[in-house]
């Protein structure tokens, strides 16, 4: 263990032996570090916070203060869970739940970029990017390798589908269906991810059906019940295209389109 002799750490604390923990950085009683944890100098960790293995958190983060969140009250017992490998890079916040017994819930291998922000109850799941100022309000939900670009801002209770990226400086207030390329203020559906399908190694034929679901869910005026009775009868399922029709049946807050 690494601890630099400036920081400051509750005696309570359950530190793996592998852990290094930077100057004048502060870490509270009820939180959790596994083995291989990084975190730089000048950080704030504390509430009911675990960080998984391998994570490394930069300059001036501050992780598991209370939500910024006016129903919340000072006796509630909520919770932070960070999985592993995560890059948590300068003055990133990142808020627990609310509610007793709410949880904020980050999976593994993503990378939030320099004062991004993650609010109370939020999901976001495995190799994710955030980059700079990205903003997560409460309670919103991000499924795996989704992207954000830089000054975009996500509006309570929005899903992005997996796969899925959102141009920089975006106001995001409806669900970003699964696969999707959005831009714009607010957002809307441009197309297929074709660069993020074509580097995560989707087939060509995957692809091929993609894009003619698509072009029958945003861009034949078709509503969207009809859409999906019109994917359902032309299109050939694979794991893909029900995933996608799923995500859209199961909209609460509408799709950008």
């Amino acid at each position: 263990m690494s601890i630099h002799s400036t920081a400051v750490v509750h005696p309570k604390t359950d530190i793996a032996k592998d852990v290094v923990i930077g100057p004048y950085t502060v870490i509270g009683e009820d939180v959790i570090l596994a083995s291989e944890v990084k975190i730089g100098s000048h950080c704030v960790i504390e509430g009911r916070t675990s960080i998984g293995k391998g994570c490394e958190v930069f300059t001036g983060a501050v992780i598991g203060s209370i939500p910024q969140d006016k129903k919340f009250k000072k006796d509630e017992k909520t919770y932070l869970e960070i999985g592993e490998y995560n890059i948590i890079r300068e003055y990133v916040t990142m808020n627990p739940g609310t509610g007793d017994g709410g949880k904020t819930k980050i999976g593994d291998h993503n990378l939030f970029m320099a004062y991004s922000h993650v609010a109370h109850d939020c999901v976001v799941g495995d190799h994710c990017t955030l980059a700079n100022v990205g903003t997560l309000a409460g309670h919103v939900t991000l499924e795996d390798y989704v992207v954000i670009g830089g000054l975009t801002a996500i509006h309570q209770f929005v899903r992005l589908g997996r796969f899925s990226i959102v141009g920089g400086c975006s106001k995001v207030v409806q669900d970003i269906p699964p696969f999707s390329t959005c831009d714009g203020h607010p957002a809307r559906v441009y197309g297929l991810n074709l660069v993020g399908l074509k580097r995560s190694g989707f087939k060509p034929d995957t692809v091929r059906l993609l894009k003619q679901a698509f072009k029958i869910l945003f861009f034949s005026q078709l509503t969207k019940t009809k859409a999906v009775e019109e994917i359902k009868s032309q299109i050939s399922s694979t794991p893909e295209i029900e995933h996608l029709l799923h995500f859209v049946q199961t909209s609460q807050r509408g799709l950008c389109s």
